[in-house]
């Protein structure tokens, strides 16, 4: 593939006007909103690490839910009468 890719819309604002900017490669710019930005491939990531930080994150989910509920259990009690 020797055709560069080009973004279907603009970040910033959604907006399908986008244009070649000459500001160098991967440069564009939206009409719609005035901004200018650049696209720059940084590189495949590795099936470890992908897998790694998901199980990461699940697992921290799973934590904070489980004490949030602990958290919330007593609430009900702690009413004051004035």
């Amino acid at each position: 593939m020797s055709e560069r890719a080009a973004p279907f819309f603009c970040p910033y604002c959604g907006d399908e006007d986008l244009r070649p900017s000459e500001a160098g490669h991967g440069a564009w710019e939206c009409h719609g909103c005035r901004r200018a930005f650049q696209l720059k491939f940084l590189g495949l990531l590795s099936p470890t690490a992908s897998t790694a930080s998901t199980a990461a994150n699940s697992a921290s989910a799973a934590t904070t839910s489980a004490n949030s509920t602990a958290n919330d259990g007593g609430s009900s009690g702690d009413q004051r009468d004035d």
